[in-house]
């Protein structure tokens, strides 16, 4: 066995190699970039070399610096994680060859099916199912319309070295095609340094679900079940969860062997996923072979008891496997949710800075080998008070949940996210608390259309009905009278005109443009229990005890004698006075006053917004990568004015109407700052 491995990515794949690393006693060694300097990853691993700066070709895509680090610290192995170069046959060659043990499969294994064209011919060969499509690379996008037309529209548009939803697009027309290859090719060129782009038949309705298989050196290769990767938004996967809902045992079984047959076929060592389309009649089609480690692992690992990176760095060192097919387990029921740091409400833009608070749910399960605890489990590579990098793609967690059934599980995740605490920057955390909480998904009735079907035009606080609003005034209600009851408490007060805690208040709903909701509720104290009071809004009834401290954020307790996990915060909205109250994705903004201050607010007048609508405003941070115009230019609605850079992907502001471009506030190159203008019109 290895004594010492190194790791080469970052984050939080870096975080879940050096942990089992750590467990079976092997040192290991992290390379960072200038942005990474005080990041997780550094922090945990035994040693650390700087590889570079920020961007990620100046850094993780350098391979020569990778191998001298590997040679400087007496790296016997690298581990590559996923992204970057875990799947770049050169890089995993030249390890090789400097005598460095690459932990993934050997480069000729990489090389036919990390390719995704070169992986179709073989497919094919091996007489799997394969999607129509031109598998050779398409020079001009002149060309890939001709090719998409001959196909038929709907068609995929991938880059050849792609992988995790970088240089995918799906066009419609000859104008998305056009469009769509454009820009696949240029997001390929930067993330892969590899511009290749096919085409092939976009399947209406899909399922997206792939087989895990593991390989040795002595030729077994087993498949670990399924995972359920249907609910993505532009080709990135939101949720995954294994089993999948859909599949019977017999069509499980027939993907299976047909993973571990193509799996054979290139003499495949280590884990790898298979990825298939499935029709609503259950036929599969082979999409890809992903040849490394995948984001969602951990739910195959739940489920299966197993270990992934502890079983690649075995075969690695040249153990076989443990276990055969019969000896794979399936128990139980796992949900992964990524949490990118991303706003739901902007159209899902990139959020990047300081993570002023990072407080993860509780963890009750390290690892899928603890006797198939169910419980909660988080893989992350950000802590409290780090920073966020623009360089990098925006998940800053995993949460994981693995419950004895798909209900259970979904509770379990549901409760999860309520007591995940991101600030500082937005999460995902409240669509993906609509996600599990839609019908739809609830039933396993869902394909990869979903996101784009139910939220096509963007994601809406009022996507979010709570199942019962009425608790979280009462909540909002509760925290307040604990904290006027801690305030009545205070020695030193003028007599005669102490603070009085008192039961009858108005909670207001702070809405737009002044719109607010008034909600007269009371507030009695239960005698002799600390921390319960009976909250009455309107005509329901809720009996709340927590314990929690007050300013925590996440607030943990029963009401009417049933758990909850709920935030409460104040100050955290555009008004100091208020308390915001998030709780099952919703989230309210509400002031807490006595019917005297209730009555007074009515009477204060509204002042409106400044018009912003003749700035062009930067709807997040990153790098202005081109500004389309010119002072004096007449635009129109819809006509390209900037290209902004963040995480990886390009995003193209349009205009929202007809105008003249004034004055241009903000020039390539520069680092823009969230409403930052960038240009304005006359």
């Amino acid at each position: 066995m290895f004594k010492k491995i190194l790791i080469a990515n970052r984050g939080e794949i870096a975080c879940r190699v050096i942990k089992t690393a750590k467990k079976m006693g092997i040192l290991t060694v992290a390379v960072y970039s200038d942005a990474d300097k005080e990041s997780r990853h550094v922090e945990l691993a035994d040693e650390a070399v700087h590889i570079g700066a920020a961007p990620s070709r100046e850094s993780y895509l350098q391979a020569d610096r990778i191998i001298a680090a590997c040679k400087k610290t007496g790296a016997e192995a690298v581990h590559p994680g996923y992204g970057f170069l875990s799947e770049n046959e050169a890089f995993a060659r030249k390890v090789e060859e400097e005598g460095i043990v690459f932990i993934g499969p050997k480069h000729h294994s990489i090389a036919a099916m990390g390719d995704k064209i070169a992986s179709k011919k073989l497919a094919n060969e091996a007489k799997v199912n394969t999607i129509p499509g031109w598998n050779e690379a398409i020079e001009t996008a002149e060309r890939a319309v001709e090719i998409a037309k001959d196909i038929g529209y709907p068609v995929m548009i991938k880059a050849s070295a792609g992988g995790g939803g970088k240089g995918l697009r799906v066009a419609h027309d000859d104008k998305e095609a056009f469009e769509g290859f454009t820009a696949c090719r240029n997001e390929a060129r930067n993330s892969f340094a590899d511009d290749r782009v096919f085409i092939e038949k976009f399947v209406v309705e899909p399922r997206h679900i792939e087989i895990q298989v593991l390989g040795d050196s002595q030729g077994n290769v087993i498949y670990l079940n399924e995972r359920e990767c249907s609910i993505q938004r532009r080709h990135q996967k939101v949720i995954e969860e294994a089993p999948s809902p859909f599949i019977t045992d017999a069509t499980r079984k027939a993907m299976g062997e047909q993973a571990v047959q193509l799996a054979k076929a290139v003499k495949y060592q280590s884990a790898g996923t298979v990825e298939f389309v499935v029709g609503k009649d259950q036929s599969f089609y082979f999409l890809e072979m992903n040849t490394r480690l995948q984001v969602e692992h951990p739910v195959t690992e739940c489920i299966t008891g197993l270990d992934l990176v502890e079983l690649m760095i075995r075969v690695a060192a040249g153990e076989p496997l443990p276990l055969k097919q019969a000896d794979v387990k399936r128990e139980g029921w796992a949900i992964e949710c990524r949490i990118n740091a991303e706003d739901p409400f902007r159209n899902f833009l990139p959020s990047t800075g300081r993570l002023v608070k990072f407080q993860p749910p509780t963890e009750t399960m390290f690892s899928a080998d603890t006797d198939h605890l169910y419980g909660v489990r988080v893989d992350t590579g950000v802590y409290d008070g780090g920073e966020i990098p623009m360089f990098y793609d925006s998940m800053i967690a995993k949460l994981i949940v693995h419950g004895k059934d798909r209900n259970h599980a979904i509770a379990k995740m549901r409760e999860a996210l309520n007591g995940f605490v991101i600030r500082g920057i937005s999460s995902n955390i409240p669509f993906q608390a609509a996600l599990l909480a839609h019908p739809k998904f609830v039933s396993g009735d869902f394909n990869t259309g979903f996101i784009a079907e139910h939220y096509g035009q963007g994601f809406l606080a009022e996507d979010v009905p709570h199942s019962d609003p009425e608790f979280l005034i009462a909540l909002a209600a509760y925290v307040h009278r604990r904290y006027r009851a801690r305030a009545s408490g205070i020695s030193g007060q003028l007599e005669g005109h102490g603070v009085k805690v008192g039961e009858q208040f108005v909670v207001v709903e702070l809405g737009p443009e002044g719109k607010h909701v008034h909600h007269p509720v009371s507030v009695t104290d239960f005698q002799g229990r600390n921390g319960a009071s009976a909250v009455a809004v309107g005509d329901r009834s809720y009996k709340i005890d927590s314990n929690g401290a007050l300013g925590s954020i996440r607030v943990e307790g029963t009401t009417n004698d049933k758990p909850f996990v709920a935030q409460v915060e104040r100050g955290a909205g555009k008004n100091p006075l208020a308390l915001r109250v998030s709780h099952d994705g919703t989230q309210i903004e509400a002031m807490v006053l006595s019917p005297l201050g209730a009555r007074l607010l009515e009477l204060m007048p509204y002042k409106a917004a400044p018009d912003l609508s003749k700035f062009l405003i930067s709807p997040m941070p990153g790098l202005l990568a081109e500004v389309s115009v010119q002072p004096g230019q007449q635009v129109r609605a819809g006509e390209k004015l900037a290209v902004i850079e963040a995480m990886k992907m390009e995003n193209v502001l349009f205009a929202s109407q007809d105008g003249v471009v004034g004055k241009i506030s903000a020039n390539k190159g520069e680092s823009l700052a969230v409403d930052q203008i960038i240009l304005e019109f006359t």
